[in-house]
């Protein structure tokens, strides 16, 4: 944009390949809807390798094109973004099924000091689908489970996870520090608007079915479970933790009954192969949980999740030394449960003894020595982490 020009007010932010159906009305609608919400704005096309003359007809009806050689829906959009100089940048499809002229509830919704201010579609959330906008199968089970699951997993306040008119900040872009470059976009910018703190709002939108004559370049499936991945990967909490402390408890509970005896409820018998199944809930819940502290501090050294100070004071307490000696000794009780079995089975002169009571302490000797190897191991991938993290603290200091 030319220096000497004053900066706009609003920036739309088209990503565009091959939309020369519908290009030439969004871009006129959003001119219009300049005037009827009464700021000073621009139109930026951001091309992603359109052969179908989009650039021209953008150029024509008085869009600035930005080309994005990188493919990618993530990526057309960042190079949009990025390039736009507008203060306020509100983002939508150019295939005409947003409807670009009433941009104004946006533009109040940024006055009023919001920072994040999403359409909402659902009707949920006051939105309207009109007939043929929206396939069923998106309709009625993607779009309110993967809104469902944002809001449950992020506490965020949107009732349309996925709506791709959304408003925000220059400001708030740049806090939000994005970084993928597909489909999976659209869940991080409301992600990381959320666990950063943004002002966050939504109005209702109407979406109208698309004027393109070919497929849309979404895949229903395909890019559903990008958007699912990538929000269970955000979450660390409920993908590893939640399901390891759960397991790991009930491994753990029944592992410390057995351990007396069988138990008999009725005709069904719990023995020493239920022990066994314990063992195994056990350690597979210290290695989830394992997992989600690793995925937490890494996330957090990448700058992808805010720092947790919960976890900063627990793994401040929990120091490298004190996951190896507790390592070390969950180790030695597993090494003396079997010197205990190994002792018996010596005075029977190494003969058969019994099966059940022997494997009593068999099993917990091997969980015991099994889980002081995770965390000994464990311990030490942590303090690779923390020194990780040291040193790069270190280098910023300097």
């Amino acid at each position: 944009m030319d220096a000497n020009l004053p900066r706009p007010e609003l920036s739309i932010v088209m990503p565009c390949l091959n939309e020369a159906e519908t290009l030439a009305t969004c871009i006129r609608k959003a001119r219009q809807a300049f005037e009827d919400a009464g700021v000073k704005g621009e139109v930026v096309v951001a091309d992603n390798g359109s052969t179908d003359g989009s650039q021209q007809i953008a150029i024509e009806e008085g869009a600035r094109v930005v080309p994005v050689a990188q493919k990618g829906y993530g990526n057309a959009l960042r190079g949009g973004i990025e390039a736009a100089a507008g203060k306020w940048i509100l983002m939508g499809d150019a295939d005409d099924s947003y409807d670009f002229s009433n941009v104004k509830p946006f533009v109040e919704k940024l006055r009023e000091g919001y920072e994040l201010v999403m359409g909402c579609r659902l009707p949920s959330g006051g939105g309207t689908v009109m007939p043929g906008a929206m396939p069923w199968k998106h309709r009625w089970i993607g779009n309110p489970a993967l809104t469902f699951i944002g809001r449950l997993l992020f506490k965020c306040p949107a009732h349309d996870f996925h709506c791709g008119l959304r408003a925000f900040t220059a400001d708030g872009y740049r806090r939000m520090d994005l970084r993928t470059t597909g489909m999976e976009l659209a869940s991080e910018l409301v992600i990381k608007s959320t666990l950063k703190g943004l002002r966050i709002t939504e109005v209702p939108i109407t979406l109208h079915p698309d004027g393109r004559s070919r497929p849309p370049h979404l895949r229903s499936w395909r890019d559903g479970w990008r958007h699912l991945r990538f929000m269970l990967l955000f979450s660390p909490r409920w993908m590893f933790l939640v399901p390891g402390v759960f397991v790991g408890l009930l491994g753990l509970t029944a592992l410390c009954v057995l351990s007396f005896g069988q138990m008999i409820f009725g005709k069904v018998v719990l023995d020493v192969g239920t022990m066994m199944s314990a063992s195994m809930l056990l350690l597979i819940g210290v290695q989830l949980t394992y997992f989600a502290v690793f995925a937490r501090v890494f996330a957090e050294h990448e700058g992808l999740l805010p720092p947790h100070l919960g976890l900063r004071k627990v793994l401040s307490f929990l120091t490298l030394e004190w996951g190896v000696l507790f390592g070390l000794l969950m180790c030695l009780g597993g090494a003396i449960l079997f010197g205990s079995a190994f002792w018996d089975w010596w005075k029977a002169g190494f003969q058969s003894i019994s099966y059940s009571e022997n494997l009593r302490r068999i099993i917990p000797a091997s969980t015991f020595i099994v889980l002081g190897v995770q965390i000994l191991f464990g311990s030490f991938f942590l303090g690779v982490l923390g020194m990780k993290t040291t040193v790069q603290v270190s280098r910023i200091g300097a």
